[in-house]
């Protein structure tokens, strides 16, 4: 028994179990013909009873679990966007010559509902962007994501977050970007193409965290109002937003 598997020993358990319980049955009323129909009655009814085992009731368990998980990954996303994601937001827009069409889109945020900030998110195009680099803009940005850089390994280690595909890729892409500024010895002189291929880092991690944030604020909207109402008053996208209530 010890080479069996705990799942075929608790089978052999069980079928030995109810072996013994027909076999008392019969000893007691002695009617093999009631047990027969008994047995297949039972048997009868073995198909329905899987449909709602594993099917159904299953899917519920697994539905109920997956609202639990996405209810932590969303206090993640916000400790996120709390400690980087709202700040960096900020930094990486004001090098997009696109802005001010993102600021006039996004206007009336404060009214929107989640099928808008879906129907925005959806409809975000690369072309939409131009991330621009100068020199001296970048020492800044640096020194701000390398301070960060033990959050993000730490997110990076919650297993909760890889099962999330558009958290994670945005993750990824921000900790790229910091360790293309890590690995350039000076920001001060670097070439035209240099520039350019670190503006598109940049802006593949811009777009990524521009999605994340419309999601994060629909989120907000429909369970948080409280917490909606800061995110609109910290909104890195209205310059005239201030956390204090006028």
């Amino acid at each position: 028994m010890k080479f069996l598997s705990w799942k075929i020993q608790l089978a052999l358990v069980l079928i030995g179990a109810s072996a013994v319980f027909y076999g008392l049955n019969y000893l007691v009323f002695h009617n093999f013909s009631y047990m027969s129909r008994l047995f297949l009655g039972q048997l009868g009814f073995l198909p329905i009873s899987v449909l709602l085992v594993t099917i159904i009731l299953n899917q519920l368990m697994a539905q109920r679990a997956k609202t639990a998980k996405l209810a932590k990954l969303n206090m993640v996303i916000g400790a996120f966007f709390s400690e980087v994601g709202t700040t960096l937001l900020k930094t990486l827009a004001a090098y997009d010559r696109h802005l001010a069409d993102l600021q006039r889109q996004a206007a009336h945020i404060s009214h929107w509902t989640g099928p808008d900030f879906a129907r925005f998110s959806q409809g975000l195009a690369q072309e939409d962007f131009d991330i621009r680099f100068q020199a001296g803009d970048l020492e800044g940005l640096r020194d701000f994501l390398v301070q960060k850089r033990d959050f993000f390994l730490r997110l990076l280690e919650n297993p909760n977050l890889l099962e999330h595909d558009s958290f994670s890729g945005l993750l990824l892409a921000v900790f790229h970007l910091t360790e293309e500024l890590v690995q350039r010895p000076s920001l001060d002189h670097l070439s035209v193409p240099d520039q350019q291929h670190l503006a598109i880092d940049a802006q593949r991690a811009y777009v990524l965290l521009l999605r994340e944030w419309l999601a994060y604020m629909a989120h907000l909207q429909q369970h948080y109002p409280y917490l909606f109402s800061l995110a609109l008053r910290t909104n890195p996208f209205d310059p005239l937003a201030t956390p204090e209530i006028t």
